[in-house]
């Protein structure tokens, strides 16, 4: 205190100063109330997509680098493939003979076996002739005594035996011009699905061997150089496609009830440009830190949510994962 003034003076400005001062608190805590733009404090989120390998291989090519752009369809990387290629020839030629077996029995005989049976048929048939002759001779021999009946036999026995032949030959020529019986059509069709379907698993193993980028996105980081032995099911390349990228930010308790998914916010981050719009795609039914508090009206502002949105096309592809933002809410 001031000596020189009285002590009731000095204990009246005291007074007044702190009046004065919590005036003005008041007044700066105002404009920090409910009413105030704020804008929430966000941060940009990305699900990568990581891109392994199938198979266990020696890394023959890497067609993307760290920090690149690639697009869908594009090669990323290659492993050794040697094997592969040995296995769909086998494959191939395997399929092949099954075709060939398959058309051999559906088509019959060649034109030159079934001549030859023919021809074979033709003798038959003139040896046939000839003993029809002779027994019809031998035969008038025989009535008229000349010959014994066990001569007679005889030339009876031969003339059986080629018409037996002859119908034999018949038979043949008619089965050389039909194709196999159905059994053993259906068993070379089995054979011939199966080739086609190792064919079809060596094609697979061997496209497995280059893999391909399953979408457009940034190359965020490769984990092998050529020339690695990679496991398989190791990642190589990661990718963040622009539709991976999202934006999270939590929201208090009060303001959680205007906020519903498809709902429209706006964001900005530094060195942006002007703030940009993001679509809510999430929000969650949990609170992320509970208080070990009853809910009372006081402290339920001390809850928060999670709450995620979709940005832009065009503003996906300029943010980083990581990078903050300032989210504004749509007035309610």
């Amino acid at each position: 205190m001031d000596p020189a003034v009285p002590a009731s003076r000095q204990h009246g400005c005291g007074h007044r100063y702190a009046l004065a001062l919590a005036s003005l608190c008041l007044v700066a805590l105002s404009g920090c109330g409910p009413h105030a733009e704020q804008p929430l404090q966000g941060y940009v989120e990305g699900e990568y997509v990581r891109v392994a390998a199938p198979f266990a291989g020696t890394l023959q090519q890497l067609s993307v680098q760290r920090g690149g752009e690639v697009t869908a369809g594009a090669p990323l990387f290659a492993l050794e493939r040697e094997n592969e290629i040995a296995g769909r020839r086998q494959a191939e030629r395997q399929l092949q003979a099954a075709n060939a077996r398959l058309a051999n029995l559906q088509t019959g005989k060649r034109a030159s076996e079934v001549e030859t049976v023919a021809e074979q048929l033709r003798q038959a048939l003139a040896a046939q002739e000839l003993s029809e002759a002779n027994y019809r001779r031998q035969e008038s021999l025989f009535k008229s005594g000349f010959i014994s009946s066990a001569a007679l036999d005889d030339v009876r026995t031969k003339l059986k035996n080629d018409n037996a032949r002859v119908q034999e030959l018949k038979a043949t020529v008619e089965t050389a011009k039909m194709p196999a019986r159905p059994d053993e059509i259906h068993a070379a069709e089995a054979d011939a699905d199966a080739a086609r379907q190792a064919l079809a698993m060596a094609d697979w193993r061997l496209g497995q061997r280059a893999v391909t980028a399953p979408a457009n996105g940034h190359v965020s980081d490769t984990y092998f150089v050529v020339g690695d032995w990679v496991p398989a099911g190791a990642v190589v390349a990661n990718l963040l496609p622009p539709g991976n990228v999202k934006i999270r930010f939590f929201v208090a308790e009060p303001q959680l009830g205007s906020l519903h998914p498809g709902q429209v916010v706006r964001f900005s981050c530094d060195g942006c440009g002007d703030a940009t719009s993001a679509t809510i795609s999430f929000i969650a039914d949990r609170a992320e830190f509970t208080p070990p508090v009853l809910y009372s009206k006081e402290n339920r502002a001390k809850l928060v949510y999670l709450v995620e949105a979709k940005p832009e096309a065009g503003a996906a592809v300029r943010l980083n994962p990581g990078q903050p933002l300032d989210i504004t809410l749509p007035k309610s």
